[in-house]
């Protein structure tokens, strides 16, 4: 199995074209072509991690946060990003990160929090728009079902829990070939009447050309006719931080103390608590601070994220609980999903925790 397998794999979970524009997700080092011996999944891909990895014979670190975020003048092993980068080329490890791409899919990082704290019924925090694509397709009745299955096969037609959405409409499409054309239906040089359908298809922007190309390798006609038009929609399946419910309320002291449990932690950082319980609970793993207004917004009792500042503390209104659990604690079982995504996808294939604990915060107490 080469590298490249695997980063096929992953860019299904979590579309690269889903990292914020400040991210640098995706292969950091090595090559696609290489033979994979193994994966070593981290929170983080620091020179421990790396050599980790060439000590358990492993030649791949999946790591959520990308070692290098922007462009490096000198490799000399001065800082530890030059030092995992150097480490990394000398052993022959390939390095790939899934960070906020990870952090805006339904299922991603926040799903793994809320999994942590029971949440039930859970959206998008703060859906992203201008994600989604519109296909009109106009094919003769005969074929319309098998360029639809076309449509939908290549990942077309989701829309929330649902999937094959299309709209028809019946109407009639006209043409005329020139000289040396082979129309599916007519004769060149004459206009022809075809009784047609016109397939409307929603699907997300990053699956326009495979979506497209399976459209036209199952078309009848020699010059298909279609459209394609970006929307402006709010997109339930892709964005930032998560909201759900709680399966039964809870005081602010003991919902406190569920974080503390199911994060490993002995600090949290918060605001006064709220005179209510809390029921609705907003979350976003790593630096979701720009979030805590959406999350009262959305009626969230309590909003749970990390690297919150003094003055952001502020944005809850005495309203909201906002909890500060720190950014690796928030993300640590980010390693557990993709564990068990690699494992699932490749049941014979090694793939190992790292045991490299990166979280350059220490607490005294």
């Amino acid at each position: 199995m080469q590298i490249g397998d695997i980063v096929r794999f992953l860019e299904t979970l979590a579309p690269p074209s889903l990292q914020e524009g400040y991210d640098n997700a995706g292969l950091i080092t090595g090559s696609p072509a290489w033979e994979c011996t193994g994966i070593l999944v981290s929170l983080d891909a620091t020179e421990e991690v790396i050599i980790e990895a060439k000590d358990k014979g492993l030649n791949m670190v999946v790591a959520h946060h990308p070692i290098v975020f922007s462009g490096l003048k000198k490799i000399n092993g001065k800082t530890y990003v030059e030092r995992a980068v150097i480490a990394s080329i000398k052993y022959d490890i390939a390095v790939y990160a899934i960070h906020t791409n990870l952090d805006n899919v339904i299922a991603g990082v926040n799903a793994k929090m809320a999994e942590r704290l029971g949440l039930v019924n859970c959206k998008i925090l703060q859906p992203k728009t201008a994600l989604l694509r519109k296909l009109f397709s106009f094919v003769p009745v005969s074929h319309a079902e098998i360029v639809r299955t076309a449509i939908f096969e290549a990942g077309g037609g989701h829309i929330g829990d649902y999937s094959e959405c299309s709209f028809n409409a019946l109407g009639k499409g006209t043409f005329k070939g020139a000289p040396g054309t082979t129309p599916f239906v007519g004769e060149p040089g004459k206009r022809h009447e075809e009784e047609e359908l016109k397939i409307e298809v929603i699907f997300p922007a990053w699956l326009e050309k495979n979506i497209v190309s399976s459209m036209l390798k199952h078309h009848p006609y020699e010059e298909p006719a279609y459209d394609i038009i970006q929307l402006s929609n709010e997109w339930t399946s892709a964005g930032s931080g998560l909201i759900g419910e709680l399966p039964n309320s809870m005081t602010p002291t003991d919902f406190l103390q569920l974080l503390k449990n199911q994060f490993q932690i002995s600090v949290i950082r918060h605001t006064l608590p709220p005179a209510h319980a809390i029921h609705k609970v907003a979350l976003c793993g790593g630096a979701g601070s720009f979030l805590t207004k959406t999350a009262l917004a959305a009626g969230a009792h309590a909003f749970v994220t990390g690297d919150v500042k003094y003055h952001e503390f502020f944005d809850a209104e005495s309203k909201l609980l906002l909890a500060d659990i720190g950014h690796w604690e928030s993300e640590q079982f980010t390693i557990d999903l993709l564990a068990d995504h690699l494992s699932g996808k490749f049941p014979t294939f090694a793939v190992l925790k790292t045991g490299v604990k990166t979280n350059p915060v220490e607490y005294f107490s």
